[in-house]
């Protein structure tokens, strides 16, 4: 079940000027693969239409040189403007396909890792009486990670742990210094990052994002980051007891405003996507996908630095049913 499902009709609470949840008829949502899309900068800054004399970006445009007469100057999708609704229509239409292609042909792939109690085992950091003891308070339990057990438990140290699950990983343990949480929010939706378990660290150099997890990354929503926003993004694990705290500040921050769109075919969710586009007349706007759900992002205003302005950005979030 798609998370998305979960969530009430209702404007969710802590949203800035939550609009409306709409409930369509379409399709499963899928992944697309490679990074950037066309129009995008190097560091992928968002640009507005140069002039009236750009083409159409809709290869099936049948309006020829008229759209030249055409006094619109936007709605712009994914670097290039469409001269008509019909036209942003097909481009939608297009864009969706390739997420669905990208899903068909690129599954998510299980990878099998050493469990933590067996790394941590291997480079000496516990014993077997302390592994044991942790499996069983879990076993009795019913819950909790190893890990926390390994912690209150068993009196290992919260570093090690972390150091374990990073090598389980293959990925460093991320430190949390210089932690601006209302400089970050509009990197991401906030429903993502309460959803995924993600915390945007920092931005360096205006072309590496840092975002952090507690206890497992998530490939797929780091990737859809790095599509959306043209930064590339390092995962890493960050210690839980400084990302829990740091993970409420960012959830009580002000977020981009988004829209909720619940759909069940691959018509639906064109000609809603399309609508929105039009609607809102964005000098850019991009389609990614994150799991089970279609993330579109509008750019009222073009964009100068590596993090968006949370006031100057749209998010409409598509869960696709089964």
């Amino acid at each position: 079940m798609p998370f998305l499902k979960q969530w009430s009709t209702e404007p969710a609470s802590g949203f800035r000027d939550a609009p409306r949840t709409y409930a369509l008829d379409g399709n499963r949502a899928l992944t697309a693969s490679g990074r950037g899309l066309s129009g995008d900068g190097e560091d992928g800054r968002v640009a507005a239409r140069k002039g009236w004399l750009d083409t159409c970006a809709n290869p099936n445009c049948g309006s020829g040189w008229l759209h030249l007469w055409r006094s619109r100057s936007t709605p712009v999708f994914e670097g290039g403007w469409s001269c008509s609704a019909e036209c942003t229509q097909s481009r939608v239409q297009m864009a969706v396909r390739r997420e669905l292609e990208g899903r068909l042909t690129a599954p998510e792939v299980h990878r099998h890792r050493i469990p933590l109690g067996l790394t941590m085992l291997e480079q000496g950091w516990i014993t077997q009486t302390q592994l044991r003891g942790a499996l069983e308070a879990q076993r009795s339990a019913g819950a909790g990670r190893l890990g926390q057990w390994l912690v209150r438990q068993q009196g290992v140290s919260e570093n090690l742990v972390t150091r374990g699950l990073g090598l389980q990983w293959s990925c460093p343990v991320l430190p949390l210094e210089f932690h601006d949480v209302d400089a970050l929010t509009g990197l991401l939706p906030r429903l993502f990052v309460d959803a995924f378990g993600a915390l945007p660290l920092r931005v360096a150099a205006g072309k590496l994002l840092y975002l952090g997890f507690a206890d497992r990354l998530d490939t797929v929503l780091a990737l859809a980051v790095e599509r959306m926003t043209g930064l590339r993004v390092e995962s890493g694990l960050v210690r839980d007891s400084l990302f829990a705290p740091a993970h409420i500040r960012m959830l009580g921050a002000r977020f981009p405003a988004v829209s909720l769109i619940e759909a069940s075919s691959e018509p639906a969710v064109v000609r809603a996507l399309s609508k929105a586009i039009e609607k809102t007349r964005p000098v850019d706007s991009r389609l990614v996908r994150v799991h089970d759900c279609l993330w579109l992002r509008m750019w009222m205003r073009a964009q100068n630095g590596a993090v968006p302005d949370a006031d100057l950005v749209q998010d409409l979030l598509c869960s696709i049913g089964s």
